[in-house]
């Protein structure tokens, strides 16, 4: 049998070259206090979980519905959109996967900001893409004219940024995407708990596509859903390119209620953007500099030795992310928990301060 060295000549050049994407560590089993990955750290809505226990029957056996038509009806009136503004994909991270095969083919430009999310480096590189990356500042100011670079096909906006937390206005975005001749995607990952969002701007700006997900403001992450909102002809040609049933019946059931119960989605909303606020106090006066996050986690830089700190709350089974970028500094991505997992955090990080 050949060696793995010797069977990578059956894989594309271009993807053997290439590193793949590392999600964040998932521990299984133990008792630890998950504060890496930005999952949401409050129960799914009740109305959620009991669309998933209905779904369970004998319907299981046939194909879920293809284009997922009453997921989106609810997407598209809760957004104020119509139905066929609307893709679902399984998690964002497909949703994004189908944007770039659609945009970006062999030797095509696309454009990102760094530090941000690192999957929009490896879907280009998938495509065997070129990449234009455009850096935040040392304030994590975005100055986007770096993105109208000479045939760029596809641009990626964080929005609100990983791992920063900051975001751009829509008045922001809206100039920029007037000045990009491409489409611009706005990856709303954490849009739930951003002060704004960029939802109207797919009205008026016809090369605007809004990415969300479920697994941070809807607490879905095991489920994997996400949908975008575009213009209806961009839907349209994108829907050649999503695999025949890439999301299944029950997180359509689930995503769908999750939707409906938007009392329950403020509830913890309000909840983590409390905690978010106590958290960053905190950190600052233990001598960290934290930006003004808009999403569910705070981004840490400047206090004590980032790699130290990690590796020291990791031992005491407290996991976050110790986030590197090539040209700044180190810095640990801290997800909003509950109350007492915050809290169990500042007293250690208090002990080893």
């Amino acid at each position: 049998m050949d060696s793995p060295v010797e069977t990578r000549r059956f894989v594309l050049p271009h993807v053997a070259a290439m590193e793949g994407y590392v999600p964040g560590e998932q521990p299984q089993g133990g008792s630890f206090i998950k504060l890496n990955t930005n999952e949401n750290p409050y129960p799914p809505s009740p109305k959620a979980k009991q669309a998933l226990v209905d779904a369970v029957d004998d319907r299981l056996r046939l194909y879920p519905d293809p284009t997922g038509r009453a997921f989106r009806e609810t997407a598209a009136a809760l957004h104020g959109v119509e139905p066929d503004m609307i893709l679902a994909g399984n998690g964002s991270d497909d949703v994004l996967t189908i944007l770039t095969r659609a945009f970006v083919g062999p030797g095509d430009l696309a454009a990102y900001p760094t530090p941000s999310y690192l999957l929009y480096s490896t879907l280009i590189k998938l495509q065997n893409g070129r990449e234009h990356v455009v850096p935040f500042d040392d304030a994590w100011r975005l100055d986007v004219s770096g993105f109208l670079e000479p045939g760029v096909k596809l641009a990626y906006l964080a929005n609100p940024n990983s791992p920063s937390g900051t975001a751009l206005s829509p008045a922001e975005v809206a100039r920029l995407a007037e000045r990009l001749e491409c489409p611009l995607v706005v990856d709303e990952a954490y849009g739930d708990f951003a002060r704004e969002d960029c939802v109207s701007l797919v009205k008026t700006h016809p090369n605007v596509i809004v990415t969300r997900s479920f697994s941070k403001g809807y607490s879905l992450a095991g489920l994997r859903l996400g949908y975008l909102i575009a213009d209806p002809s961009i839907v349209h040609e994108l829907n050649k390119v999503k695999d025949s049933y890439n999301c299944d019946a029950l997180s359509l059931a689930a995503g769908k209620a999750a939707l409906e119960d938007q009392a329950y989605l403020a509830e913890t909303r309000a909840k983590i953007l409390a905690t978010r606020a106590r958290l960053a106090d905190a950190l600052s006066e233990l001598g960290w500099s934290v930006t003004d996050s808009q999403a569910n986690f705070v981004w840490a830089l400047g206090g004590p030795d980032a790699e130290a700190t990690f590796q020291e709350l990791k031992r005491r089974n407290i996991f976050v992310r110790l986030m590197r970028y090539p040209g700044y500094p180190t810095g640990l991505r801290i997800t909003v928990g509950t109350d007492a997992e915050v809290e169990r955090l500042l007293e250690v990080l208090r002990e080893i301060a």
